[in-house]
């Protein structure tokens, strides 16, 4: 199997003078998911190279396991040392896709033309993708094959405004998940703050906050393992 992992490029906080980026448990805990069942991972991000880590991410109180094996296993920082350029990556080479989250995607992979294009020939190819956290806003402009938003009438979850309050960005982000996934049709699904949530709705899986980042790529890779062992058989 071979998974693609889509990380943000962006590194400030918008005008707080704050760094911010991906969050490491968000890329830790499915890169071992898929790791652990022998797939090979491809780590791509909009302009390549090393990405921004979210400093925050990495303070004792956000560590686990994966994180520290993470940042401990030679082969996954020599990768995170040299993603690949986003315009670069095919749809073709790949059977599925993920996104983890931090709040740099709201400022890159929201907009990004080329994760938009690679996002939609999944979904046009009939492969389950995954975003979890923030990166549900990386598909506030991708489309179906049907030339409808894709998130209209969809069952999705991402970071909620009530966990974005709590960490006081509701009003630095550009926008807020929750509130964008609504306004563009899908029905929002939650629940308490920071506990695990992922949702399956047809090709799409999305999860709620960091610790839901791992059970949806368990939940991705159930999804596609029996794909690909259908068009084995």
């Amino acid at each position: 199997m071979n998974v693609l992992m889509v990380i943000t490029s962006h590194d400030e906080l918008g005008n707080t003078g704050r760094k911010t980026g991906f969050w490491l448990e968000e890329l830790a805990a499915p890169y071992y998911v898929f790791k652990d069942a022998g797939a090979a991972i491809t780590l791509a991000s909009p302009k390549g190279g090393r990405p921004p880590l979210d400093p925050k991410s990495n303070e004792a109180e956000f560590r686990t396991e994966l994180t520290i094996r993470f940042e401990n296993d030679s082969t996954a920082e020599t990768q995170l040392g040299t993603t690949v350029r986003l315009d670069r990556v095919r749809q073709e080479d790949y059977d599925t896709v993920f996104y983890p989250g931090g709040h740099g995607p709201m400022w890159d992979l929201a907009d990004d033309p080329n994760s938009i294009k690679l996002i939609e020939s999944f979904i046009a190819a009939g492969k389950t993708i995954a975003v979890v956290c923030h990166s549900t806003g990386a598909l506030r402009h991708v489309k179906a094959p049907d030339g409808t938003l894709l998130v209209r009438g969809k069952k999705v979850t991402g970071f909620t405004n009530g966990e974005e309050d709590e960490v006081g960005l509701t009003k630095v982000v550009p926008f807020l998940v929750e509130g964008e996934m609504l306004k563009l049709g899908a029905t929002f699904s939650k629940t308490a703050n920071w506990t695990p949530h992922v949702v399956r709705d047809g090709l799409l899986i999305t999860g709620q906050n960091p610790h839901s980042s791992g059970p949806a790529a368990e939940m991705l890779l159930a999804a596609v393992g029996q794909t690909v062992k259908s068009a084995a058989a």
